[in-house]
This record gives C-alpha cells, sequence and structure tokens, in this order.
C-alpha cells in the first residue's frame, strides 16, 4: 500500500474514536475512571476509544504491530510496521472537562516515523503529515512560526508529574524560559501541544518523561511544517528517552541549552 493508504486508514481511525469521544464528553458523570498512577488517570473512554482504533486498523493491516498507552505492550507479530496509539491524550483534562484532549495515531517504518494523526474532535481539527509529503491541519498546508526571536516567542511545556523528583530542575529551565520568551503555556496534552507548534500556534515545546505514544505523531507534524524536534542533548532519541524538544529552526538551539544545562542530556 502507498503512504497514502496508511494515513487514510489513520484518518478513520481518528474520527471514529472522536465521533465515540464526543459523545460521551457530555456524559462524565456516569463515566468510571480509575488511577494507573499517582495523578495518572485511565477511564473507560480510553479502553474504548483504544479498541476502536485497533480494530480499524487490524482491519486493514491485521499483520502490524501496535503500540498503545492502555495495552503498554507490542503484539508478538514480526512486521516492521508499528502503529503507536494514544487513544486520548489528555485524560485529565478530558474527566475535568478542560477542553484541551486529542487522539494521536502514528505509523513507524523500521525505526522512521513515516505518518502521524492528532485529531482534536472537540474542534474537529485534524492534523496530519506524512513524511516528505507535508503537514496539514483539515487540508489546508501549515508550517511552523516564522517568528525569529526567543523574546517573541510562545513555548508550550508539560509538567512532569511522571518524574515529580526532578520538579526543582524543571522549574529552574522553566524559570529561565519564562524570564526569555514572550509567554510560557501548559494546557495538558502533548499531541496537541506539538500540533500547535507545527501550525504556528506557538514556537516551541519542551516537556521530559513522556511517552512515545505522546509525541510520536506530533513529532512528525512538527518536522514536515518545516521545525526541528530531539531528545535534550539535540540529538533524536526522544522516543525512547521521553525528553523531547520541538520548536521552529530559529529558538531550538536555545531552548536546547537551556535543558541541557540542567538535565545534562
Amino acid at each position: 500500500m502507498e503512504r497514502s493508504d496508511y494515513l487514510q486508514i489513520a484518518i478513520k481511525a481518528a474520527k471514529e474514536a472522536g465521533e465515540f469521544i464526543v459523545e460521551r464528553y457530555n456524559s462524565l458523570d456516569e463515566i468510571g475512571f480509575t488511577r494507573k498512577a499517582l495523578f495518572d488517570y485511565v477511564t473507560e473512554i480510553d479502553a474504548a476509544s483504544e479498541q476502536l482504533i485497533i480494530k480499524t486498523l487490524r482491519n486493514t493491516f491485521p499483520s502490524h504491530r501496535i503500540l498503545s498507552e492502555e495495552t503498554l505492550k507490542e503484539s508478538s507479530s514480526e512486521d516492521e510496521y508499528l502503529w503507536i496509539i494514544d487513544p486520548l491524550d489528555g485524560t485529565t483534562n478530558f474527566i475535568h472537562k478542560y477542553p484541551v484532549f486529542a487522539i494521536s495515531i502514528a505509523l513507524q517504518y523500521k525505526d522512521e516515523i513515516i505518518t502521524g494523526v492528532v485529531y482534536d474532535p472537540l474542534r474537529d481539527e485534524l492534523f496530519t503529515a506524512e513524511k516528505g509529503r507535508g503537514a496539514f491541519l483539515n487540508d489546508q498546508r501549515i508550517f511552523v512560526s516564522k517568528r525569529n526571536s526567543i523574546e517573541d516567542a510562545i513555548i508550550t511545556t508539560g509538567f512532569p508529574f511522571r518524574a515529580k523528583d526532578r520538579i526543582d530542575d524543571y522549574l529552574e529551565v522553566f524559570k529561565s524560559l519564562f524570564l526569555r520568551c514572550s509567554d510560557l503555556r501548559r494546557a495538558g496534552s502533548a499531541a496537541l501541544d506539538l500540533a500547535y507548534t507545527a501550525s504556528g500556534r506557538c514556537e516551541g515545546f519542551f516537556e521530559l518523561g513522556l511517552s512515545a505514544w505522546d509525541v510520536a505523531a506530533g513529532s512528525l507534524l512538527v518536522k514536515e511544517a518545516g521545525g526541528i524536534v530531539s531528545d535534550f542533548k539535540g540529538g533524536s532519541e526522544y522516543l525512547s528517552t521521553g525528553n523531547i524538544v520541538a520548536s521552529t529552526p530559529a529558538i531550538h538551539g536555545i531552548i536546547v541549552d537551556e535543558v541541557q544545562r540542567v538535565f545534562n542530556g
């Protein structure tokens, strides 16, 4: 199959899951949830959304491997294609009816992300990318911001709730960047932070302790929109380390220097 076929199936899966999520959004009092870990929630919506996505992918690509946040394991297939899924990125926001969450679906071939979809079902905003073919928002080509100065930049981030022992280090970076940039934002969905960086709504994003499903699709969006994505050392190991910097080319080095100074990569 051509990559465009991979993208179309990913879009289909994301929209089906998104329709389901929106239907349940107004019935939150009836939704059960459990804690995966302290301050980390999973709802029945996460699980149901995941199953909808996996069913759609399996129907077309039965041999492909799947890695999802809620299953936390890959299939036993040796296929070189791996789908990386977050069925509801921003679960805590969803539970509190804070309207910032998304579905993230990426396809990795060997060690490279080749397809990415981030779908915001409340706003019906569909961010898509294919390697070498650009990034799009609802079929309109998108690019990273043209602002060249850190002083004019809005930088997004996420608090390290999975690595609370690093909070002092994180706050040191936060303070340093806060004093240099136009403003900092923390909305609670890494997938949307990356999508917004790709579409020029903000100039950069950094966070530590994430998982591959948080950033796989969004990282391709940023790259295909003309941005740079790296780990805290400026290298390419952000999927495995969980530490990521994504931004316009103009400010990427500045953010990397700050996080590397504190975290040493």
